[in-house]
């Protein structure tokens, strides 16, 4: 199997897993307000998406619930030695259950989640029986950022991790291909990819792991499927990635701010189009971080999945100031956004 190794040479610190977290939960939290909602009812409150507010109590959801659910279970396994399946497996699925049985879990969770969380609590099920195999759901991506902030990770243990921790809940293989193409992003990102780049990095990217079945850190997990093979499988989920990324790129050659981003890339309770909403409101602007995260929570679809996405991308490209203190001041977490930001942070 090929890895990708390539990236961009670092550009200058200015702390990027800070600014992609707070930018997660800004994201996230601007869209909890508009989620569920048509664009006409958006505007019956807000006529213009560059006024929409941070709520003044900015609440998160179960996207940035799950987030740090995965960063608390990354840090354990790191604490512990080398990345590896098993090291991570263990603390991501306990914490995991751990959210799925908290009273907090009131932020309209996934259902695909919630069932495979049900299943991965039964300690004698092995996880790839509570893979929900026929889900590509954005819960698998809206929560794999912290997997493309951790420094010092090979190619293969990024994209491994970020597949692992997509399958405990979503198996179908659109979901591990986009939660592997997610969490590439951010990391090209953090490292100091220019936004122009990011498209054909992405797509150079896909093509290149397109029937690369990794079952070191996906086990038997294929065997769920009716696919001929582990490579027609994963091949499966890369396809859907390239094809929304054709997408992606019409969307950018003729850019409209003004239009639903979602008619672009589509609603977004899908993973595949959740990374691509986020990208393409991040790519419109890429300098204007809160303009851009308005943008994608001013939309039709999966509002704060796609606003998530987009603060993650912005807040690794362009680091912790390129928000409003004013706003990180109220944002539900902020502490433990802060402290995982400064431990990543401080390693690279």
């Amino acid at each position: 199997m090929a890895w990708y190794e390539a990236g961009p040479a670092p550009r200058a610190v200015r702390r990027p897993a800070t600014g992609a977290l707070l930018g997660l939960a800004i994201g996230d939290a601007l869209g909890k307000p508009t989620e569920f909602k048509t664009v006409e009812l958006i505007e019956a409150h807000w006529p213009h998406w560059r006024e929409l507010p941070l709520p003044k109590h900015a609440l998160i959801t179960d996207d940035t619930q799950m987030t740090l659910a995965l960063a608390r279970g990354l840090r354990t396994a790191l604490d512990r030695g080398t990345l590896a399946p098993l090291r991570l497996e263990r603390p991501v699925r306990e914490e995991f259950v751990d959210w799925s049985k908290s009273p907090d879990n009131n932020r309209a969770p996934g259902q695909t989640c919630l069932t495979a969380c049900w299943l991965l609590a039964k300690p004698d099920r092995r996880w790839q029986e509570a893979s929900q195999i026929d889900s590509k759901g954005c819960g698998a991506n809206m929560r794999v950022a912290p997997i493309g902030l951790v420094p010092n990770l090979t190619q293969r243990q990024r994209s491994g991790a970020a597949q692992l921790q997509a399958a405990l809940s979503h198996g179908h293989p659109t979901a591990l291909a986009a939660s592997d193409l997610t969490a590439h992003a951010v990391w090209l990102l953090a490292e100091g990819a220019a936004p122009a780049e990011l498209p054909g990095l992405l797509r150079s990217y896909a093509n290149l792991n397109r029937t690369g079945y990794d079952d070191l850190w996906l086990g038997d997990l294929v065997a769920r499927a009716s696919d001929p093979s582990a490579q027609a499988f994963i091949a499966r989920g890369w396809d859907d990635c390239l094809a929304v990324l054709d997408r992606l790129d019409a969307a950018l050659a003729a850019p409209d701010l003004e239009a639903d981003p979602c008619l672009a890339t589509g609603a977004g309770w899908v993973a595949e189009e959740a990374l691509a909403g986020g990208l393409l409101c991040f790519l419109l602007l890429p300098d204007d971080p809160v303009a851009a995260v308005r943008r994608a929570a001013y939309s039709s679809g999966d509002s704060d999945s796609i606003a998530c996405l987009t603060g993650a991308f912005a807040g690794a490209y362009l680091g912790a100031d390129a928000w409003p203190q004013e706003w990180v001041r109220r944002i539900e977490h902020r502490d433990e956004l802060l402290s995982f930001g400064a431990l990543w942070d401080g390693s690279r």
